[in-house]
């Protein structure tokens, strides 16, 4: 053994992250701990409190328009709009950017599926296909084998910069970012003692999230679990998101989130449309195609969703199969993972197939209706819109709340990495102590800074009239 850890600390030094073999699977649980112990040596726990940009940084208002390569041009004052609301929806839509700044950080060596772009309004609730709801990492676009320091990263100054702009104090944004990263890590250990099978089966459910909160706040999440579960069936959306044009039932126009293309009047699907549709129909298992195939396809209109996203190709799909019975689908484009120019291009040929892979290895369980396609120019993947999606208002947490979610979220980031990754060399690496949890707490203090200097230089790119923005009305 030990001259598998020699090779490999000789391997890890560096700044090219070495992913770990398959084989490392094989090792026995003392080896592939050792191994993660081993690791340290190269790349010091402590090491990964180190936040310094590189001299050849490039210029945060470009690395903004990269990142807007080949999005409709019409919707990109949106996106800017957006983006320069506060520095919180600033590091929503900036994963481009803190993708390169990763690169430049220490990794130990190890990777795992990773989500991409795991920040803390990237998790949720949302119900199994048997109607059972489950917390865990909800928005994948991103999602690549890359090392796993990234999300951890991400995901821990998220917290920092969400805190910040709700004015809670930064020692305390310390104590909760601290928190997320001590779940992950004590999460991952308690991962690595579980069975293959037991830790595949495994899932995050409200029962277990909400078991140490005090009763209000228990009652609270109970009441929105209720309310989301009922606001998300089919029959719910369909008032809200359709109107009847005569008999025929159409998606409603709702500017500037919702809208049909141009030339295209409500209730004509477009070919290039009815193509994807086409194409994704053949990535679905057989029965769940002969699902599909109860539905007929009646309208399909442009959705603008969150705020990276703003610009890319995004449809939302109406199909029913009786008069009072609807599906609506979300057609949403994929494009190449922010993380591949660092940790090497997707092995699938298909971006909607790279997405999908990530849902089903990342998630316990996934939409049954999640499936993938390709446009005449373009990667999608499809999903169903909102089934029992339950989104964390993280606006109207306080210090209390937002420190429990951290832990929610460390835990589930931890069980998504522990299902594609090595749970026992990760859990090795990180150890016992906090010292990973020390250093990535202060990296994530250091990166909420470097994000408040990156989204003043967007708005004075705007005010400047260097961009164009267009703003929305704050519900």
């Amino acid at each position: 053994m030990a001259g598998k850890e020699a090779a490999f600390a000789k391997k890890s030094k560096g700044k090219k992250p070495n992913p770990i073999t398959p084989a490392a699977h094989a090792l026995s649980r003392d080896e592939a701990s050792a191994l993660g112990k081993k690791m340290r040596l190269a790349c010091p726990r402590d090491s990964h409190s180190m936040w310094k940009p590189p001299k050849d940084r490039q210029d945060p208002i470009r690395t903004v328009l990269e990142a807007e390569t080949g999005r409709m041009p019409e919707l990109l004052p949106l996106r800017h709009g957006r983006m320069v609301r506060s520095a919180f929806t600033f590091y929503r839509g900036s994963a481009l950017a803190m993708a390169h700044d990763l690169a430049s950080t220490p990794t130990s060596g190890l990777r795992v599926q990773c989500c991409g772009d795991a920040h803390l309004c990237n998790f949720g609730g949302f119900a199994t296909p048997e109607r059972k709801i489950i917390f865990s990492t909800n928005d994948l676009d991103e999602t690549l084998q890359a090392p796993w320091e990234w999300d951890v990263k991400r995901l821990a100054a998220s917290f920092v910069v969400g805190c910040r702009d709700k004015d809670i104090s930064d020692a305390t944004a310390r104590d909760i970012a601290a928190t997320c990263v001590r779940a992950y890590r004590e999460s991952m250990a308690e991962f690595s003692q579980m069975k293959t099978l037991d830790l595949w089966y495994y899932s995050l459910t409200p029962e277990e999230l909400l078991k140490d909160m005090p009763a209000e706040f228990t009652k609270r999440a109970i009441r929105r679990i209720e309310k989301e579960q009922a606001k998300s069936r089919g029959e719910e959306l369909f008032p809200k998101l359709v109107e009847h044009k005569g008999e025929m039932p159409v998606i409603k126009d709702q500017l500037p989130t919702i809208f049909h293309a141009e030339g295209h009047p409500p209730g004509e699907v477009q070919k290039a449309v009815r193509d994807v549709f086409d194409s994704y129909r053949g990535t679905l298992h057989s029965s769940y195609k002969s699902l599909l195939d109860r539905y007929e396809l009646k309208d399909a209109a442009i959705k603008v969703v969150g705020v990276g996203s703003v610009g890319t190709g995004c449809w939302v799909l109406l199909l029913m199969a009786g008069e009072d019975d609807p599906l609506f689908l979300q057609v949403k484009e994929a494009r190449a993972s922010v993380l591949e120019a660092h940790a090497g291009k997707s092995v699938f040929p298909n971006h909607g197939q790279r997405v999908v892979n990530g849902y089903r290895v990342m998630q316990p369980a996934s939409d049954m209706f999640l499936g993938y396609a390709r446009g005449l120019t373009r990667d999608y993947f499809v999903r169903q819109l909102r089934d029992i999606k339950i989104s964390i208002r993280v606006e109207t947490f306080g210090p209390a709340e937002m420190t429990f979610y951290a832990a929610w979220c460390g835990r589930a980031l931890a069980l998504s990495h522990a299902r594609s990754g090595n749970s026992i060399a990760l859990s090795g690496y990180m150890g016992k102590s906090d010292a990973f949890d020390k250093a990535i707490t202060a990296f994530s203090v250091a990166y909420a800074d470097q994000n408040e200097k990156d989204h003043a230089a967007l708005a004075r790119a705007i005010k400047a009239g260097k961009i164009k923005a267009q703003y929305e009305q704050e519900e």
